[in-house]
């Protein structure tokens, strides 16, 4: 498959993107190319070729007579909002190079809700997470850190007009470039840094046969029954402190806090933190990238092929 070419596959600045995006039959248009780029391929009955269009909106295969849309099954599913919008939020999501939360994408698109500004960019946050993603090899740093977040749910907290902070833990698998730098990662929430909760991250995201580095805990004893080069760095007693013996999941746990310090003040709901840090990993993982447009292009890319969540599921999670 060809690599998308600037100008002819997604626009490279915010002028261009007003020019093909004038109109909601230009988005549809648009997305119907990233869905389908060899051509109609029908949901149910997976029959290509052109379909019937019964409507602006509404395209029937011919085969087995099933109606469907461009936007159905996707994160765009029944909403309401015009894809105009949608892109435009794509657009602005993306080219913020520290990300932006739901209050300030309420107020640059003007939405009418915080709510839908809200829900809008958690299903971004699912498209960030590309199906069948590679996993991390080489040289793995693996470690957990605890994340300061601000409670502001808690109904005390709110009578008090203080916030309550939480401390969360959260794991971290870092690829280790030699002779120096940081190539891929890949974060989540655990409930305790047991074995149980950290050895299934770590084969979920690390090839067998990668080298993994950790500190002395006892939860990563099987890694090497699991087919890892298992390289322990017991901490207690060493010279060398532990930012520089495993720089990398420093670093990162550092950048983490960091930015939902800043980008979301710190108020992440414990139930929603695996959201926000899908978000980081995909920008973490494209940070050297020098085409915001590629950014804008992949993520709606993913967008067309990630099935949808509303505002009540992602609220029933908290």
């Amino acid at each position: 498959m060809l690599s998308p070419v600037a100008g002819k596959d997604y626009p490279q600045t915010w002028g261009e993107f007003l020019d093909w995006f004038a109109t909601e039959e230009a988005c549809l248009a648009f997305l119907e190319r990233l869905r389908w780029p060899e051509g109609f391929i029908c949901p149910r009955c997976d029959c290509s070729g052109d379909a019937y269009r019964a409507s602006r909106t509404r395209l029937m295969c011919r085969a087995c007579q099933h109606q469907s849309s461009v936007t159905a099954g996707t994160i765009f599913d029944k909403t309401r909002t015009p894809l105009r919008v949608w892109l435009a939020a794509a657009w602005y999501v993306t080219n913020q190079k520290q990300g932006v939360n739901a209050l300030g994408l309420q107020r640059v698109l003007g939405l009418g809700s915080y709510q839908t500004a809200w829900t809008m960019l958690h299903r971004f946050r699912r498209a960030m997470v590309r199906p069948g993603r590679e996993r991390l090899k080489g040289l793995v740093e693996v470690d957990e850190t605890y994340l300061a977040i601000t409670d502001r749910k808690n109904p005390i907290a709110r009578k008090r007009r203080k916030s309550r902070t939480n401390k969360v833990l959260m794991v971290m698998a870092v690829e280790i470039l030699e002779p120096k730098g940081f190539g891929r990662i890949r974060l989540r929430r655990i409930p305790k840094d047991s074995t149980s909760h950290v050895m299934p991250f770590v084969q979920e995201v690390v090839e067998a046969g990668a080298r993994v580095r950790t500190d002395g805990s006892a939860a990563y004893r099987s890694l090497t029954e699991l087919g890892y080069r298992h390289q322990p760095i017991v901490m207690l007693g060493s010279e060398v402190p532990a930012h520089q013996s495993m720089a990398g999941v420093h670093r990162v746990a550092a950048l983490v806090q960091r930015w939902i310090l800043g980008t979301h003040h710190g108020s992440v709901q414990p139930e929603h933190l695996d959201a926000y840090l899908d978000e980081f990993v995909f920008r973490f993982n494209r940070r050297t990238s020098r085409s915001r447009g590629l950014l804008f292009y992949r993520l709606l890319q993913q967008a067309v092929v990630t099935t949808p969540v509303t505002y009540q599921e992602v609220v029933r999670k908290a």
